[in-house]
């Protein structure tokens, strides 16, 4: 049984009998069998399967632990504990309630954000500052709904961007709009499914006897408020402070720290044995973590004694012979490759670590830089596969039109309102047998100057233009053609559009829609877009070569995309997959390379941490925009915890092409790699100065 293996601290933390309980478990010191155990404890005393919910930081440690548990119990008992992600989870739920509920990704909603901003003009306001993008906005906004529980959107940019006060108005009004767009079509995005779900908390009892929380630390104000309104009769929290690196996304440092004040009768259980790191990595990672504020006090023991390899410092006098080095000693390694990890703070690093790999012959996969699923044309097919299955998806109908040139994501959203107009409320109905009768689709705008909203709409245009381009005659009969910014190169991109879908209707396997798709010649205009994007140089022209391996490139993604889609045969279920689970899956074989934030629950034999200079780890950019000097050294405690047996550290002194002199990592001062000089005085020295 999963109790018999634990050790003493483990035990006692997984058999509590009171009604809130905090884990601190530190970096390798079993959380993950403690939460099993933990688990197992519930089900042998007689809570049902069901009365048990277990929240995740990623659906793959979900199943893992689930896993687990049907070792013991079975697959059938296992599979009654509802375990994943907040959001995942969330998503269930809303689902049995209103099927029509419909998940959009960030990106996506933030195109159809982008839509809305785009109608408004700040012209008519004097200020000394530029105000925010659209991409920017909805990202603060997107902050704003973690983080805040009280203010209206307006009151808070106010209070916390003085400067935009005057822009403040047109803001709120431009997520008013955005909401009710949501509200309308059904959409609904990641925290959206947190705000809906907190809401049915609150209004019924879900019937959980026990909430388990992993990585509690990453929880933001937002989540805390979801397990506030469960008010589940037993709490069961794990996490570590010195592992809390999502501040960036909201993640509150204070939930993990305050929950004995929260919970005034809580207990607190501190795992302290370490089954993963040799002592020498462990004693560099505390030496470290120790200059942060100690929240709750913690000694790690380490369990495995043997005669260990010692953190090695490796400098270099050039950037790109630091990444050439480190590939040298990859290729050379006896570790295997799968074993050895390269953890980076910034993606610059991580390109030229895998450049260096590359030349040698050597595989690598990278997570936490530019996935497969944040690719533009696997998001274009994608797109194109919803639109599909959900005509009313106008989201995915507007991240497709900014596709074809001279159409942004306002005129996108124009066109697809009048579709539906022409389709009397269906797209499709507006594309293939449109109301001719109606001979102007397209909405009139309302005008308020104090809002931003100034231009009406201009004069219909003449279909006149289109005639020798070879349309079909019936397309050509309708009205959407008379938009006044379509040219006959986004008129051409409509039309393949219209014999797109034709050609797709009535498919039932997912591996036939996503191979249609690919070999489409709308899809070919999308695809020659990207490959001419990638291949254009500073002067404005074209690598052929470079054009021709994105070309590549992009036929190898589809490949992928299409083997991902084999095992569906449901056209929900594999959308579902790719949309919540896309983060949790990894491609190809070799050796890791790992942001820091993605290398988060792993564990490798080899780590190299990389590019340890000032500036870039500590990353001085993002603290100077809120994040602060004890995150970044959260980050260093994470990236060295990954190490079992074999510890790098590297940096170099300078960048030949920015022609950039670097001194040390703070943290390689702290750790004591580097003897503390004038350099390091000067950097404690500007920290005091900042705070």
């Amino acid at each position: 049984m999963p109790l018999s293996r634990l050790n003493a601290e483990q035990y006692a933390a997984a058999t509590s009998n009171d009604a809130q309980n905090l884990i601190i478990a530190s970096a390798g010191t079993g959380k993950t069998s403690t939460i099993v155990g933990r688990i197992a404890h519930l089900l042998g005393k007689g809570v049902a399967p069901q009365e048990i919910l277990l929240l995740t930081f990623t659906n793959k440690a979900a199943a893992e632990m689930v896993a687990r548990v049907a070792e013991y119990f079975g697959k059938d008992v296992a599979g009654k504990i509802d375990a994943g992600t907040f959001h995942a989870v969330s998503y269930r739920w809303l689902k049995k309630r209103d099927r029509k509920v419909v998940l959009k990704q960030q990106r996506e909603l933030k195109t159809l954000f982008r839509s809305v901003y785009e109608k408004r003009s700040f012209m008519h306001i004097e200020a000394e500052v530029q105000p925010y993008g659209g991409n920017y906005l909805y990202d603060l906004y997107s902050f704003y709904q973690n983080t805040e529980l009280t203010q209206d959107f307006e009151s808070w940019v106010v209070e916390n961007y003085e400067e935009h006060e005057v822009f403040a108005l047109i803001y709120a009004d431009v997520v008013d709009e955005f909401e009710k767009l949501k509200a309308e079509y059904g959409f609904l995005n990641f925290n959206d499914l947190l705000l809906h779900f907190r809401e049915m908390c609150q209004t019924q009892d879900l019937g959980y006897k026990e909430v388990l929380v992993d990585e509690y630390q990453d929880t933001n104000a937002l989540q805390g408020t979801l397990i506030d309104a469960m008010d589940p009769p037993s709490l069961f929290c794990v996490g570590d402070y010195d592992q809390s690196i999502y501040a960036f996304n909201g993640a509150d440092i204070n939930i993990i720290g305050s929950f004995t004040k929260k919970y005034p009768s809580a207990k607190v259980h501190t795992l302290t044995k370490n089954y993963r790191s040799s002592k020498p990595i462990l004693s560099l990672a505390t030496k470290v973590i120790e200059h942060n504020e100690r929240i709750y006090p913690k000694q790690l023991e380490v369990t495995r004694n043997f005669d260990a390899q010692a953190p090695k410092l490796i400098a270099f006098d050039e950037l790109f012979d630091q990444y050439h080095a480190i590939a040298a000693m990859i290729r050379d390694s006896a570790t295997p490759r799968e074993e050895i990890a390269v953890i980076f703070r910034n993606n610059s690093s991580a390109d030229g670590i895998e450049v260096g790999l590359r030349e040698l012959g050597i595989a690598c996969k990278r997570k936490g830089g530019t996935s497969f699923f944040d690719a533009r044309e696997v998001k274009a097919v994608l797109d194109l596969y919803t639109l599909l299955i959900n005509e009313s998806d106008m989201m995915a109908f507007i991240h497709i039109f900014e596709f074809a040139r001279g159409i942004g994501s306002a005129v996108a959203k124009e066109l697809y309102i009048a579709l539906k107009a022409l389709g009397h409320s269906k797209l499709f109905y507006g594309l293939y047998a449109p109301d001719e009768s109606m001979k102007n689709p397209f909405e009139k705008r309302k005008l308020n100057t104090q809002l931003g909203l100034f231009d009406d709409f201009i004069e219909l245009g003449s279909v006149g233009k289109y005639a020798k381009l070879g349309f079909e005659a019936k397309f050509m009969k309708n009205p959407i053609l008379k938009h006044p910014k379509l040219t006959k190169e986004s008129a051409t991109f409509l039309h393949n559009f219209y014999l797109l879908y034709r050609d797709l209707k009535g498919i039932k396997q997912p591996k036939t829609i996503v191979r249609k798709i690919a070999a489409s010649p709308f899809f070919a205009y999308i695809e020659d877009v990207l490959c001419t994007k990638r291949a254009t140089l500073k002067d404005g022209s074209i690598d052929e070569k470079q054009k021709t391996e994105a070309h590549t490139r992009i036929k190898r993604k589809m490949m992928l995309l299409e083997e991902l889609s084999r095992p569906y045969s449901d056209h929900e279920r594999f959308l579902n997959a790719m949309i919540l689970g896309s983060s949790d899956l990894t491609q190809g074989e070799g050796v890791n390379l790992l942001s820091v934030h993605a290398s988060k629950g792993l564990e490798y034999k080899e780590v190299y941490v990389v590019d340890l200079m000032d500036g870039r780890f500590p990353n001085r950019k993002l603290m100077q925009r809120g994040g602060s000097l004890d995150e970044e050294r959260r980050l260093f405690y994470v990236a060295v915890t990954r190490a079992k047996d074999i510890l790098y550290l590297s940096y170099a002194r300078y960048d030949k092409i920015k022609k950039q002199n670097f001194v040390a990592s703070q943290f390689l001062y702290e750790a004591g790699m580097v003897a503390k000089d004038e350099a390091y005085r000067k950097m404690v020295l500007s920290e005091m100065d900042e705070e």
